[in-house]
């Protein structure tokens, strides 16, 4: 293993062992598909790169040689579709394989890949072929996107479409098909600042924006892999994600193979925590990363008969993360929750980083890569224990932060202001320089006077043993303005009563500052969520207003 990731970074450390700086050097013309996948295949083609599991029991390990191999035949397999250069293409590939030697192809082609979910609609298929131009898609046949394509207005304007795991009328067969192709490829010169990768997401109005990277954002997941993953080169590293998200450039392909590190998929419809524990044990997973929820369902299955001996390092990311699961996990494993915040726009801003001392609940420390600030209204940095806007310095730019949001200059302009990155996110830092998430700006709810942060209501809400969901919003009140509102799925076993009400009530009484109770409680049988299974707090809001 030689260290590839040292000849694009300067790393400093303090007196401690803790890293301080982090200064990311990246030619004019890199490119991860030729300066990344392709150096380690020609100098250590054996390196294990991606260890995939289908529900059914199909394992598959592919070499860095193999991706190689495979990434330059999809080049010329793409190519002969009249794919190239600055070309838009959608990948829904859910956990497929084939996702990892299609975008690196992708970026060798200096194509822009649009990795997307399987959950999209026809009319969301609509959208973001005529929003971004979309050129040609690659879907997987284990769900029925491609039904959604076909149903869609304007599948007609697609050059070519592609299918993976299976043929279908209409569309190439892209297993078939690339293995008709050379393996001999050329590379093709792209630049640094080139369109290299672009997400929809999600916003609280609107159609989702079209967040855009360039090619130097492999590099900004250095930091990430190396320091908050702390992957291990010769392990093997698994982020709980389907490649239609962001998450899975976190956690599954770019700053793990620049630490030359493998990474672990598996292909599976429902979300079963004993399949998730068996399978670490089974391929001895070393560091492992998921959503909070994901670790408080494991715990209420239950660890015992599992052997999770193999893990080295657990990190979280996405939502709030009660002590309770902290403290349970640590008990269980010897293993602390390292959290971290970022963003589809950015790498990790916010983390809890190697040789850091993990708060429970907190995101930990502003990440050396990166100058961030809490600010107020007016922009000024504002001192421990104040709430405050986070935002990153961009002059200069540092790989990791997005370069527009395309085809809306208005909302790039917005969002990327005054040499700073408004991530929209509003956090408060002790003294010793942790932060704390409260919420996005549109979520934080104002009440007699009081600034009140749903994230941190509901962190207490997930303590009490009958909620299983919970979501925290602001409800119009004459009085007060808002008052603060839970809407609560309950676990099994626990029925909505009003004696139930009055409990869970007193319980955030007890255990946080007794103004931040919820004065009003909603028991339903789910929450409302978006495409991507984020809690969808503008509905509520929506429903309560017009009642």
């Amino acid at each position: 293993m030689r260290n590839i990731n040292l000849r694009y970074v300067t790393e400093t450390y303090d007196k401690n062992g803790l890293l301080e700086h982090l200064d990311i050097n990246c030619p004019d013309d890199f490119n991860f598909g030729y300066d990344i996948v392709d150096d380690i295949a020609v100098n250590d083609p054996d390196r294990r790169a991606l260890v995939w599991q289908h529900v059914n029991g199909e394992v598959k390990t592919f070499t860095f040689a193999d991706i190689k191999r495979m990434s330059d035949k999809t080049c010329n397999y793409l190519a002969s579709k009249g794919i190239g250069k600055g070309d838009f293409v959608m990948l829904v590939l859910k956990h497929s394989y084939q996702f990892w030697y299609i975008i690196v192809a992708l970026h060798k082609l200096g194509a822009v890949a649009v990795p997307a979910t399987f959950m999209l609609k026809p009319h969301d298929i609509e959208y973001r072929i005529d929003a971004a131009g979309i050129k040609a898609a690659i879907v997987t046949t284990e769900t029925d996107i491609a039904d959604s394509f076909d149903a869609s207005k304007n599948i007609d304007k697609l050059l070519c479409k592609f299918t993976v795991n299976g043929s279908r009328e209409g569309w190439s067969d892209f297993d078939t098909e690339v293995e008709q192709f050379s393996d001999e490829w050329t590379r093709v010169p792209t630049c640094k600042t080139d369109r290299f990768l672009m997400y929809f997401t999600s916003g609280t109005s609107g159609n989702p924006k079209m967040a855009v990277h360039d090619y130097t954002y492999p590099l900004g997941h250095i930091l990430l892999a190396k320091h908050w993953h702390q992957v291990d080169p010769d392990g093997l590293h698994w982020s709980v994600a389907d490649t239609g998200w962001a998450k899975n450039a976190w956690g599954k392909i770019y700053g793990q193979w620049i630490m030359e590190a493998a990474v672990f998929v598996y292909e599976f419809d429902k979300f079963e925590p004993h399949d998730i524990m068996n399978l670490i044990e089974k391929h001895r997973i070393t560091t492992f990363c998921c959503p909070p929820t994901m670790f408080r369902l494991y715990l209420n299955a239950g660890l015992e008969g599992h052997d999770l001996s193999s893990l080295k390092n657990c990190c979280i990311a996405g939502e709030a993360l009660n002590p309770d699961t902290f403290q349970t996990w640590y008990d269980a494993t010897g293993l602390k929750l390292m959290e971290a915040f970022g963003q589809t726009e950015s790498s990790v801003i916010v983390g809890t980083l190697r040789g850091m001392e993990a708060k429970p609940g907190s995101m930990g420390k502003p990440s050396p890569q990166f100058h961030v600030e809490l600010v107020d209204n007016e922009g000024n940095p504002v001192p421990p224990g104040e709430e405050g806007e986070i935002v990153v310095s961009i002059e200069p730019r540092v790989p990791g932060i997005f370069v527009e949001y395309y085809r809306n200059e208005e909302k790039t302009n917005e969002t990327l202001c005054n040499g700073w990155h408004h991530t929209g996110d509003v956090a408060w830092k002790d003294e010793d320089g942790y932060f704390w998430y409260m919420g996005r700006n549109d979520d934080i709810i104002k009440s007699s006077g009081y600034r009140i942060s749903p994230f941190e209501i509901e962190s207490v809400l997930m303590e009490h043993p009958g909620v299983l969901e919970c979501a925290v919003t602001g409800v119009p009140d004459p009085v007060r303005g808002q008052l603060v509102k839970a809407t609560i799925v309950l676990r099994g076993g626990f029925e909505p009563t009003e004696d139930l009400r009055a409990e869970i009530q007193k319980y955030v009484k007890d255990n946080t500052a007794p103004y931040k109770y919820p004065r009003v409680i909603d028991f339903v049988e789910e929450l409302p969520k978006s495409i991507s299974g984020k809690v969808r707090r503008v509905v509520i809001r929506k429903k309560d207003c017009e009642e």
